[in-house]
């Protein structure tokens, strides 16, 4: 079938789907355990066990959807050497020549279904993404809060302070991938743009996250370690499940004190192809930054991030601090990454630090201004240590608790690239603009 017909069906689908439901939404469901699409969602972690006040009246079906459009300025420049093609005569490390212009509009569809006391499921499929042209699934998972049909007062007990997550998720590694614009999701992403090196990835397991009404909580996770379920044996390959932990203290001490610190870690021993760094396939906000005359923007997507191509042994460490005192919310990363490709001889290592600061206004608190800086640095493949650094800086204004405008001014500079890398002496500089819708 032709992209254009898959992209139309797409649409059509999702036309179907908001003008059926139109009476739906206005008695939108509420859900157990659940974070909610719209602003409700901002500063929500993992759901809280014990302040759910959702009360299980029976089946309830919930449809609701994200869409994000942005218009982009940005201007980029290098000093790489010429690489020449003798087949064309272009000059391959000659940036795209690009301007002011809208980017691809992009759209999520999420359906949630309470299926009995404290169980429900969670399908989102992206109806429209910068990476694939057609609509596809992007994972799904059953959530279980409580266990009515095994009828025991222990279970019951030991319920109150756990969930169970199985399916194909979005794994629960540190806290930035909460933070996140997440395709047509850009809801809880205060600014444009996600992290340089990206972590966040579907892989198919299961969690359990503790959570003791103290604050403290814990969340020990299992999955397959590749974005895609594989059986096929890969000579002298091996598959090693990934194992997943975090611990941390999470309270709201006060009226206007909240404090979060969370310390995360995702480690595998053999992959056949770990994602990681690379699993977001919906693609990146700054479009054809750094990409030369070849490129476009479906084929280029991860344009301004950094995969460290750690895809065989992995072991990654986040520690996330989180306080927010009236307006004012401050979050940080600290990550470290220590892996290799499949063949290197030995390990390298990663570093990332990203601060972030966001106020919002204390006469009218719909509107924030926020600001973030992000350093990564590493050793690639080959041996060549080079940095990244970038600052943000930008203002958002909730219209209602379903609408965002917000708009960043971003400036990202390349280092140690070598001579004959597009990347050397790079920099890219401008602004973005964002409507982001959720229901």
């Amino acid at each position: 079938m032709k992209t254009t017909a898959i992209k139309r069906i797409g649409a059509t689908a999702l036309l179907v789907a908001m003008g059926g439901l139109a009476t739906v939404q206005a008695q939108q469901p509420a859900l157990q355990y659940f974070r909610p699409n719209d602003q409700n969602g901002l500063n929500v972690f993992e759901p809280k066990k014990h302040e759910d006040t959702v009360a299980y009246t029976g089946f309830k079906l919930r449809v609701g959807a994200h869409f994000a459009q942005q218009f982009q300025s940005l201007s980029h420049s290098n000093t790489a050497n010429a690489k020449i093609d003798e087949a064309t005569g272009k000059n391959l490390n000659q940036l795209m020549n690009i301007g002011p212009g809208f980017n691809l509009a992009t759209a999520n569809l999420i359906v949630d279904a309470q299926l009995a006391d404290g169980i429900r499921v969670n399908l989102t499929t992206y109806l429209s993404s910068r990476h694939h042209q057609e609509t596809w699934v992007k994972g799904g998972y059953l959530q279980v809060d409580k266990l009515p049909m095994l009828k025991s007062a222990l279970l019951d007990k030991v319920m109150e302070n756990v969930s169970i997550r199985a399916g194909h998720y979005e794994v629960n590694y540190g806290d930035a991938h909460f933070r996140r614009s997440d395709n047509g999701n850009a809801m809880y992403n205060p600014l444009v743009g996600n992290l340089i090196m990206d972590a966040f990835t579907t892989e198919i397991g299961g969690e359990v996250v503790y959570q003791h009404p103290s604050g403290f909580l814990a969340v020990v996770g299992v999955t397959g370690g590749e974005i895609q379920g594989g059986i096929n044996v890969v000579p002298d390959r091996k598959r090693s499940p990934v194992m997943i932990g975090k611990l941390g203290y999470d309270k709201q001490l006060n009226e206007d004190l909240r404090v979060r610190l969370t310390g995360s870690v995702y480690t595998t021993k053999n992959s056949v192809r770990n994602t990681l760094y690379g699993g977001d396939r919906a693609g990146s906000r700054y479009y054809l930054v750094m990409e030369n005359i070849n490129a476009t923007p479906a084929a280029q997507f991860t344009s301004g991030l950094i995969n460290p191509g750690m895809t065989n042994e992995l072991t990654a460490v986040m520690i996330n601090p989180f306080v927010k005192i009236g307006g004012l919310e401050l979050f940080g990363t600290l990550e470290r990454a220590t892996g290799s490709a499949f063949g290197e001889p030995e390990n390298r290592t990663w570093n990332q630090v990203a601060a972030e600061a966001l106020y919002r206004l204390p006469m009218y608190d719909q509107v924030y201004v926020a600001g973030r800086y992000n350093k990564v640095s590493g050793e690639m493949v080959g041996g060549t240590e080079i940095s990244i650094d970038r600052i943000q800086a930008g203002l958002g204004w909730f219209m209602t608790k379903n609408i965002l405008l917000k708009g960043e001014y971003v400036n990202q500079s390349y280092d140690g690239f070598g001579a004959n890398d597009i990347r050397n002496g790079g920099k890219f500089n401008g602004v973005v603009v964002e409507g982001v819708i959720g229901f």
